[in-house]
Order: C-alpha cells, then sequence, then structure tokens
C-alpha cells in the first residue's frame, strides 16, 4: 500500500472513516471507500456493521455531490454542491432540503498553507426520520471531505 501511496493520487485509494461517541471507543458509524477511478462509491456502516446504504459521486457535476441510495439501490437522496463547492444540500428523492453542509472559512493562511477544511453540518426538523437522515448527513459531510477535497 505505501508504494501505491507514491505512485497514486491519494484521493484514489481506499479510506475507512470510523466516528465513535466521545466517551467510547465503539464505532457508531463507519464510511468506507474501496479503490476508484471516476466516480466513487462510499458505503455507510451502522453500529453494528450492518450497511445503510451508499453514496456514490456524481460524474459531471459543476460543485460535486452524490446520489444517495439505501440498500435495495433505490436513490433516496441527493448531496447537490454549489458553484465554489462550499456549500452542500442534501435533499430527499422528492426535493425537500433535509440538511446543509456548509464548509467553514478559516482564515487565509490556513486556507492557502494546510489542507484542513472544518464543515458546519444543520438538520432540519425531520419528525421521525430525524435519526436515520441525521446520520446519513453526518456521513456525507466526511464523505464530501474525503472525496472532494483531499489532495494527495
Amino acid at each position: 500500500m505505501l508504494a501505491l501511496r507514491l505512485l497514486l493520487n491519494k484521493g484514489m485509494l481506499p479510506i475507512s472513516v470510523t466516528i465513535c461517541a466521545a466517551d467510547s471507543d465503539q464505532p457508531q458509524l463507519t464510511l468506507s471507500r474501496g479503490f476508484t477511478f471516476l466516480r466513487s462509491k462510499v458505503w455507510i456502516m451502522n453500529a453494528n456493521g450492518e450497511r445503510l446504504g451508499y453514496f456514490k459521486s456524481k460524474l459531471f457535476s459543476f460543485g460535486g455531490g452524490f446520489h444517495v441510495f439505501d440498500m435495495k439501490d433505490a436513490k433516496v437522496a441527493e448531496i447537490k454542491g454549489d458553484w465554489k463547492g462550499w456549500n452542500f444540500r442534501f435533499l430527499s428523492a422528492d426535493g425537500k432540503e433535509l440538511g446543509l453542509v456548509t464548509k467553514k472559512w478559516a482564515g487565509i493562511g490556513k486556507e492557502l498553507f494546510t489542507s484542513a477544511d472544518n464543515y458546519l453540518i444543520s438538520i432540519n426538523d425531520l419528525g421521525s426520520a430525524q435519526s436515520a437522515y441525521g446520520a446519513l448527513l453526518l456521513a456525507a459531510g466526511i464523505a464530501i471531505d474525503t472525496v472532494f477535497k483531499e489532495r494527495g
């Protein structure tokens, strides 16, 4: 794997991200992506390691984004980026806005000389669907950073 890091762009290599609660080492949510070339597929797993669904990056998109699928390969939502790739809207299959992922400006020094980014995730009140979409929106924020923003 080390040799591949020297030859390939980091954005093409597999990655796995685990989210844990502050007071525990138990995974709450896991994102994983295999090797990728043109389109990335990011799997989302719950605390038990069961797949909840996946994000599939759009092939041609001005601001970046994903289609969100459930385990039956049905499109359940979409993540649309704006022209500058800083704001991403999380939309249900019927076009209702469920939430927003926004890149936070970190200042000129940090923006120019580091690849570190901060994102704000806001979730609209979704009633009974809050926990399912909330987990997907958190995963979307991480997927946006790992798929679109990481530079090799």
